[in-house]
């Protein structure tokens, strides 16, 4: 028996092939648009995914804006962050941030669905979000994805 056929094969830097995929985020809801963002970026859709690998692509989402959120959500959902002062608390619902930054809310989604350490602020870097149709990546030839045919 041929014991060399039964390696397991790493992927590292050098292996790993990068692609641009362009989302269209208009009519998307929210956590679903993440969660499958986030497996793109993190490379769970390919064969060769290695858990402590970037092996993820580069993602463009478009129209950022124009996403749904379920339920109440937009009046009841809120984000807080804390100034660092005494009485600095401060929280938006999602129609004021949505009024303030439109790329915030995608953004912070999909943050919180990758790994919590230095190869999930990698993998971040690879994301590029844009509140209308335009982004400055055509150079890339991005391939358009459209994830209501992806599981």
């Amino acid at each position: 028996m041929d014991t060399l056929s039964y390696k397991t094969v790493s992927a590292n830097n050098k292996t790993v092939h990068k692609e641009w995929l362009l989302v269209d985020a208009e009519n998307e809801v929210l956590g679903r648009l993440a969660s499958k963002v986030a497996k793109f970026l993190r490379g769970k859709h390919k064969p060769n995914f290695t858990p402590h690998v970037d092996c993820g692509d580069n993602v463009i989402i478009i129209n950022s804006d124009k996403v749904n959120l379920t339920g109440n959500k937009k009046d009841q959902k809120e984000y807080v962050r804390y100034t660092g002062y005494p009485g600095g608390q401060r929280s938006y619902s999602v129609k004021q941030m949505m009024n303030k930054k439109p790329t915030y809310i995608v953004e912070k989604a999909i943050k919180g669905m990758l790994p919590k350490n230095k190869l999930g602020r990698d993998l971040f870097r690879n994301l590029y979000v844009y509140a209308d149709n335009k982004h400055p990546h055509e150079a890339q030839k991005p391939k358009n994805i459209n994830l209501n045919s992806i599981k």
